[in-house]
């Protein structure tokens, strides 16, 4: 009999370093499928990005807006926000390369990552150290097993980036994101942000809405047939797993609340 290798996987830490400085341990290797980045602490409003700027009861009225969908009334408030900064880019990515700095020393070594939305993918290679692997539309061989990485998430339909906005996320076009799916070898284990599109996947219960889900991945694990599909993004989904076929398909958790790894086991 081989040795059983064990990995543990991460996503949307969203600053929570602590945790993350532990989720290697007793793994072989460990997996963050992004959003490392906190930028708005819906939980403590002085926390965050916009909580470090802008203080939190300004957060708060941003935290009520957004719940509420306040639609062109949010869109106006955060506008107000960011005109009140001489240098909102600045500002912000100073912020950002603050949790980095904390975040990717936290990581053990192997760790194999891929960026979410909530992350700035250009300033990842400052912040790497011996051991990280930054992988986007990439694979890597991990223990006999092929996992291949895809970061990010969709840019819906219509939409266009502010790409002088202080803050631009890490949305891609469909074309640009199923071309990177399609690019990756046959994997054994896929590693994404994004859920596949599916209901169960991309339902968010708490915020009663239906979150980007990649109808490529669904594909994808239908002609692959990988042992796990693995992601993040949707904090409180419907469902945290459910099988395609053979695919076991897993929601690996909230890790900013929950401090909890998933671990999978070959």
């Amino acid at each position: 009999m081989g040795v059983e290798l064990r990995v543990h996987v991460v996503s949307d830490v969203h600053g929570n370093v602590e945790a993350l400085k532990r989720a290697g341990d007793g793994a072989d290797a460990l997996v963050v499928l992004g959003d490392l980045i906190d930028f708005v602490d819906y939980h403590d409003h002085a926390k965050g990005i916009l909580g470090r700027v802008f203080g939190p009861e300004k957060v708060a009225r941003f935290a009520e807006l957004r719940r509420s969908r306040g639609g062109p009334e949010f869109g106006a408030y955060v506008r107000s926000l960011w005109a009140g900064l001489t240098d909102p880019a600045a500002v912000v990515e100073e912020a950002v390369r603050e949790q980095y700095t904390e975040l990717f020393a936290a990581m053990t070594a192997p760790t194999y990552a891929t960026p979410g939305n909530v992350d700035a993918p250009h300033l990842w290679p400052e912040f790497v150290g011996p051991g990280i692997h930054v992988l986007d539309g990439e694979s890597v061989e991990i223990g006999g097993l092929t996992f291949g990485f895809v970061g990010g998430t969709l840019l819906p339909q219509g939409a266009t980036l502010r790409r002088h906005a202080a803050w631009v996320p890490y949305l891609r076009p469909e074309d640009e994101y199923d071309a990177a799916v399609a690019a990756l070898p046959k994997v054994d284990v896929l590693c994404t942000h994004l859920p596949p599109a599916l209901p169960e996947l991309t339902y968010d219960v708490m915020a009663r809405r239906t979150e980007n889900g990649s109808a490529a991945l669904v594909e994808r694990i239908a002609a692959d047939r990988p042992r796990w599909s693995l992601f993040g993004h949707v904090h409180q989904p419907l469902a945290q797993r459910m099988r395609i076929g053979q695919t076991e398909c897993v929601n690996v958790g909230h890790f900013k609340r929950t401090g909890r790894p998933y671990a999978i086991k070959w």
